[in-house]
């Protein structure tokens, strides 16, 4: 797929099927109500699919059919070898599949094919592997007691997960949400975000090819209010994991206090820092990977790094790199492998965006970019946007703005690009550029997110945990540590004659 054209991938688009049911019970299936909505490629407007509106009913429906699954035993209690088993042809028919997964994010969500082509989907694959290589090699423990008393503590799956992602990585966010739940042992309903439904849908049939049995893996497209909500209060679904807006996150941790008080993950807003020390000796790798932290998928990824520190000293070079990989990096009809940047998700989005970007043009140093654009006449775009010189208070600076929007800062002292980077609600990531081993250190245990990135940004994997501090939340993706959160510790104490 490295070697497609644009045509190639125009071709390929204009042959798919989507499929616009919700998938319950192993089949696909109308929402109770008949009510549907459409997906819409943002970046031509045209509607791809009429998706089922899911509301409550439907909720109930997935969730019974769920925690049938679930006491039933056929997936919560087999062998962990023989789940391993299903989920490793999961992760290969999704890349026997690849190029349709990429194409469902591209065209319904706005980003590069390429990118989805080379991250995401191959990203997917490879998480559903990981976990299902994990799960056999997770071993419970046994307690340290006297003669007579054998005790042993297990992890268990906890039932019915509901998972709720959002759409700026549509695939992979259900992949980090599911993969680690259901190689767990548990059922997952899974609500996708409205504006990006497709990929999660085909993910369910392939699942269903796979051998993942009826009722265990159950999505329910739908709106927030309606089926997200219903998720959230419903009285058996016993833990949620949520990925979107520190506002909506929020109203979750509220539904489990109104409802059964069931576990609440939440990953959610960011306004990530990027630090860039006057003895960073590689500056034009600093300001390729600053660049790439705020424009890579058109800046809507919640660790996303936009808020850039620069020591005084260096800062006007800086900037002036800065624009140059700006000037580059234009957005383009994201089929196409010769464009730097998609089209955002929807015209809601792209208009708050726009907001933020007209309110700095009076409040700061528009230096790059800074319009909507077009491409063949229509879309949802925005240029890649730096202003310079931003006030630390200014809500440039301040508000998860979700888009290609960079603020730059001078610092004058490590101190205080510390205690800006801090003063923030957010706290996900951060990133730190100095050849001083001594500072990189110092600098990045002083900083409070939930991973540090070190002459480089936004640096994840599956074996490390990915997640935030204060209003970032608390739910940690990837790692056998998100295991943790899909299953419960369970004792058995034993007494036997000594």
């Amino acid at each position: 797929m490295l070697d497609y054209t644009h045509d190639d991938w125009k071709t390929r688009a204009a042959a798919l099927s989507f499929r616009g049911q919700a998938f319950i019970d192993g089949r696909f299936t109308d929402a109770a109500s008949g009510r549907t909505f459409a997906s819409v490629n943002p970046a031509t407007g045209a509607v791809l699919a009429q998706v089922a509106e899911c509301d409550e009913e439907d909720v109930n429906r997935a969730v019974a059919a769920g925690r049938r699954a679930f006491q039933n035993g056929r997936w919560s209690r087999m062998a962990p070898g023989d789940r391993k088993a299903v989920l490793l042809r999961l992760a290969d028919l999704i890349r026997a599949n690849l190029g349709e997964m990429a194409l469902l994010d591209s065209l319904d969500m706005g980003k590069l094919v390429t990118d989805a082509a080379t991250v995401d989907a191959p990203g997917s694959a490879h998480f559903f592997q990981w976990y299902a290589e994990a799960i056999d090699k997770v071993y419970d423990e046994v307690a340290p007691t006297g003669p007579g008393d054998l005790a042993l503590v297990s992890r268990v799956p906890l039932g019915v997960v509901g998972a709720v992602t959002p759409w700026n990585f549509p695939l992979d966010m259900a992949t980090w949400k599911a993969a680690a739940a259901l190689a767990a042992g548990n059922s997952v309903v899974l609500k996708p975000a409205e504006q990006s439904p497709l990929s999660a849908l085909r993910l369910a049939e392939l699942a269903a090819e796979a051998g993942v049995p009826d009722g265990v893996f159950n999505v329910v497209p739908g709106f927030g209010a309606t089926a997200g909500r219903a998720l959230g209060l419903h009285m058996d679904v016993d833990c949620l994991a949520f990925t979107g807006s520190t506002a909506i996150g929020k109203m979750f941790m509220q539904y489990s206090g109104q409802s059964n008080l069931k576990q609440v993950w939440p990953e959610t807003g960011g306004k990530s820092p990027n630090l860039v020390f006057g003895d960073c000796e590689d500056l034009d790798a600093a300001a390729d990977m600053a660049a790439f932290g705020i424009f890579f998928n058109q800046g809507e990824v919640c660790s996303a790094n936009s808020r850039l520190y620069v020591e005084r000293s260096i800062k006007d070079a800086f900037v002036e790199k800065l624009i140059a990989r700006a000037k580059a990096t234009q957005p383009g009809d994201p089929l196409d492998p010769a464009s730097k940047m998609g089209a955002i998700v929807d015209e809601k989005q792209t208009e708050g965006i726009m907001r933020f970007v007209e309110a700095g043009k009076f409040s700061a140093n528009l230096v790059a970019g800074g319009e909507r654009v077009t491409v063949d006449g229509k879309g949802c775009f925005v240029q890649p946007t730096i202003f310079d010189d931003v006030s630390h208070s200014d809500p440039l600076a301040r508000d998860e703005i979700f888009g290609p929007v960079l603020s730059v800062i001078p610092f004058d002292s490590e101190e205080e690009a510390v205690a800006m980077a801090n003063d923030s609600i957010y706290g996900l990531a951060a990133s730190v550029w100095t050849d001083n081993l001594s500072r990189a250190c110092r600098v990045a245990d002083k900083l409070q997110v939930g991973t540090v990135s070190v002459n480089t940004v936004d640096a994840l994997s599956a074996q490390t945990p990915f997640g935030g501090m204060k209003q970032s939340g608390f739910g940690r993706d990837l790692s056998l540590h998100s295991l943790e959160k899909y299953t419960a510790l369970k004792t058995t104490w034993i007494k036997y004659r000594a």
